[in-house]
């Protein structure tokens, strides 16, 4: 399939550039499905799930954080915050309250 760019106006290539990129989207998605359903295949094949082998609990989007919480909110013990990457809201409210961060330490 020869596409004569050089006779295209750029309406049209820009219109073609959209269509590609949503394809190579597309593709990329079937081809993650297809990998993923080999996988999940080639596992069960010697009596495996994909997640044991993989060391995943609880399937997708879950992130675990390995670190333990060094802080806790004193006004709700549920919020808790490891010291590291950003400062939670209510971790920042407390200290410009003057609450020192080592009250809030576990």
């Amino acid at each position: 399939m020869a596409v004569k760019l050089d006779k295209m106006s750029r309406k049209e290539l820009e219109a073609l550039r959209a269509d590609i990129d949503e394809a190579i989207v597309q593709r990329r998605k079937s081809e993650k499905q297809d990998a993923l359903a080999a996988a999940q295949k080639a596992a069960a094949e010697f009596g495996f799930s994909l997640d044991e082998l993989t060391g995943k609990k609880g399937g997708r989007g879950t992130k675990s954080s390995s670190a333990e919480p060094k802080y806790m909110n004193p006004e709700n013990p549920t919020q808790t915050w490891t010291g590291k990457g950003r400062q939670p809201n209510w971790f920042k409210t407390a200290i410009d309250a003057g609450t020192p961060a080592e009250q809030m330490e576990i």
